[in-house]
């Protein structure tokens, strides 16, 4: 079959295009199921219709492009929906590559490729909440019963997609494998003066919303002694698993407690309630139940000795993912010959959709350059060159792997 060769200004007028839909400054606001990542998936569906795929919602909101022809074909994408305060290339290049591959494909006469944008990837219902359900990972009736952190339901949400959506999702057997372009989210490939990342593997991810109750009080007239505070609790609690960790972590281990909401939060009333989230990392997922065992353990401990009550929800786990070491060799096939000199194998530290796809079929990874290793921000950028040699190397390997 002939290589697929891109289209270079149309991948960036794409990505620049998408980028309009709840844009902010630099960066975007898109969280899933808002208003403005419903108009994307709206857009992205429609050009994915002239670029000559048909575009398909599932009942939770992924999207899906798929080739003319009911044969096997390689997939690829990522996710469109953005953190609260989102950068404009966090999983929006994936999906864009995909689709300019997938379309250029088409045009020369190449091998089938379908494009996919899965749904809240960024984790406002849970982590990967799309792909864990699409892949089997999470059931749809679990998932309905989720929450975001305002205390809307994913069953909720999802029907504000309700008209767009088919009734069935798109199934697996249809696909030979999955790779994932995206940015790296890190410095290193741009601390390096590198130009392509050849993704090993994928960390694994634990997340548990966590909340303290004690006693809203008067906050002049409450002795130390006898208040219940909640988030003196949490204090207690953050500082108490650092230090039980330190014997059980690596360097590469990472944990956060990323969101925390004090009630009343008020500058003269004792917090009567914390709710909080903790979010854990690694590659070895025996280290992340042990983490698990100690932050459960931790929790409790600090609930008795400062007279609280703790509760936890909303529990989520995806393993360490190794990558597919075929789809894998022919990615950094194509890095060498488009990136010599220039391309290095390397683990990943977010999490990707990726993970959850694995479970279905081969999968791999093609990272390109975060400028300063800044993601999750609205000052996340990437070189224009290096965004479409990351297509370029996707075509490539598109070529090589299809069928």
């Amino acid at each position: 079959m002939p290589p697929i060769a891109i289209n270079p200004e149309r991948l960036i007028q794409d990505l620049h295009e998408l980028r309009r839909f709840g844009t902010s400054g630099n960066g975007v606001i898109r969280p899933a199921y808002s208003d403005a990542d419903i108009a994307a998936r709206e857009w992205l569906a429609a050009r994915m219709a002239q670029a000559g795929l048909t575009a398909v919602f599932d009942p939770v909101g992924n999207l899906f492009g798929l080739p003319p022809g009911d044969g096997k074909c390689l997939l690829s994408g990522s996710h469109s929906d953005s953190q609260p305060e989102g950068g404009w290339l966090d999983g929006a290049y994936g999906v864009i590559a995909a689709l300019e591959v997938a379309r250029a494909s088409l045009e020369a006469g190449g091998p089938p490729v379908a494009a996919v944008s899965f749904q809240d990837e960024e984790g406002r219902f849970g982590p990967l909440t799309g792909s864990r359900i699409w892949s089997g990972a999470l059931s749809l009736a679990e998932a309905d019963s989720l929450s975001d952190l305002s205390g809307l339901s994913f069953a909720e949400a999802r029907r504000s997609m309700a008209a767009l959506s088919q009734p069935d999702f798109v199934s697996a057997d249809r696909f030979t494998g999955f790779i994932e372009a995206h940015i790296e989210q890190g410095p290193v490939l741009d601390s390096h003066n590198e130009a392509i990342g050849v993704v090993e593997s994928i960390v694994g991810i634990r997340s548990e919303l966590f909340r303290f109750s004690g006693q809203q009080n008067h906050a002049g007239t409450t002795p130390m002694a006898l208040r219940r505070d909640a988030f003196q609790g949490l204090i207690r609690f953050a500082d108490t698993l650092n230090a039980r960790f330190a014997d059980v972590v690596t360097p590469a281990t990472v944990w956060t407690i990323g969101h925390v909401s004090v009630h009343p939060n008020a500058e003269s009333i004792v917090p009567g309630r914390v709710d909080f989230t903790v979010q854990w990392r690694d590659g070895d997922d025996a280290r992340l139940d042990r983490m698990a065992d100690i932050i459960h353990a931790t929790a409790e401990e600090v609930a008795q000795e400062t007279d609280l009550e703790v509760e936890r929800s909303n529990y989520s786990g995806i393993g360490a993912t190794t990558m597919d070491e075929r789809l894998r060799a022919g990615i950094a096939s194509a890095a060498r010959d488009l990136a010599p000199e220039k391309w290095r194998q390397m683990p990943s530290g977010a999490l990707h959709d990726a993970a959850n796809v694995s479970r279905l079929m081969p999968v791999a990874m093609i990272f390109v350059p975060s400028i300063g290793g800044v993601s999750h921000d609205f000052a996340e950028d990437t070189a224009e060159a290096h965004l479409v040699l990351g297509a370029e190397v996707l075509a490539a390997s598109a070529s090589a792997l299809a069928g």
